[in-house]
């Protein structure tokens, strides 16, 4: 899973705006799958705690000593030469991530697979909500602490449907490439990415609702099987990492669930996990 000699699989669990700590326990259950699918060894930061539900400066300012922890972990991974494979709870990690990958390979298209475009700002976002305003941070819209290396130009969105006015009025003004639902997505995708290098974002409200346990549930996402299409597009393309968020676990009593929910969604991604065996 790795080219260099730093493991590339982190499980980050840390403050990331959560609504409830299932997020947390979620990532935790999908690090413990893909450490036990590839093989390799984890680092984890952060661990689960109690939500505080607050305004996106409160949430910011608890989440930031681990989310520059998770920065630093990924400067490591990258400098390595290693491809980052990483579990997250929420979205909001992306602010931490997205910059580095972005220093490290600016070549890199960074597909973002969610039911929201997460473009909203401070001052756009209807919610306050700090994982709405993860690509905003990351290519620069505000500034979040974090970096902004970014660039609008290599983010493509695949599968989003829950868009607020002002996002919605950037991807009708071409600034961010949008690939919306549909059956021919996997394609359309491919289009889009137009042989780049991909880093991969995986937010599991890109499905439909009832498939895995999530906090938002959006009607007409995609299915497993289109997902698993989409991996194998991506698959064909050099792959600079993959961040999967926003599966939720349940508590100590529902972990079987939860964990056959992890199988099913790591087994669903296996082709970009075998694409990096293979090179």
């Amino acid at each position: 899973m790795t080219r260099g000699d730093v493991s590339a699989l982190t499980v980050f669990r840390g403050r990331a705006g959560d609504h409830n700590e299932r997020g947390m326990r979620g990532a935790r259950l999908l690090g413990e799958e893909l450490t036990r699918r590839t093989g390799s060894g984890s680092v984890s930061i952060g661990q689960s705690r109690p939500v505080l539900n607050s305004s996106w400066e409160t949430e910011l300012a608890a989440a930031l000593p681990e989310l520059r922890r998770l920065a630093r972990r990924y400067e490591e991974v990258l400098s390595a030469g290693s491809v980052p494979v990483t579990a997250m709870n929420r979205c909001a990690a992306g602010l931490a991530t997205l910059p580095v990958v972005a220093r490290h390979r600016p070549d890199a298209c960074v597909v973002w697979l969610d039911a929201h475009p997460d473009l909203n700002t401070p001052l756009t976002s209807e919610s306050g909500y700090l994982g709405g305003m993860v690509l905003a941070g990351a290519t620069g819209m505000w500034d979040s602490g974090l970096g902004t290396d970014l660039s609008v130009d290599n983010v493509v969105l695949g599968g989003a449907r829950d868009v607020d006015p002002a996002e919605r009025r950037m991807l009708d003004e071409g600034l961010v490439r949008s690939v919306p639902p549909g059956a021919d997505l996997p394609e359309r995708l491919r289009s889009a990415v137009a042989g780049r290098p991909v880093y991969v974002h995986l937010d599991c409200d890109v499905l439909e609702p009832g498939i895995l346990s999530t906090d938002y549930r959006i009607p007409g996402g995609m299915t497993l099987e289109q997902l698993r299409a989409v991996s194998e597009v991506l698959a064909d393309h050099e792959l600079v990492g993959i961040e999967l968020g926003e599966f939720e676990g349940g508590g100590s009593a529902e972990d079987e669930s939860g964990q056959a929910g992890a199988a099913e969604l790591v087994g669903t991604v296996e082709p970009l996990l075998r694409s990096l065996d293979d090179r």
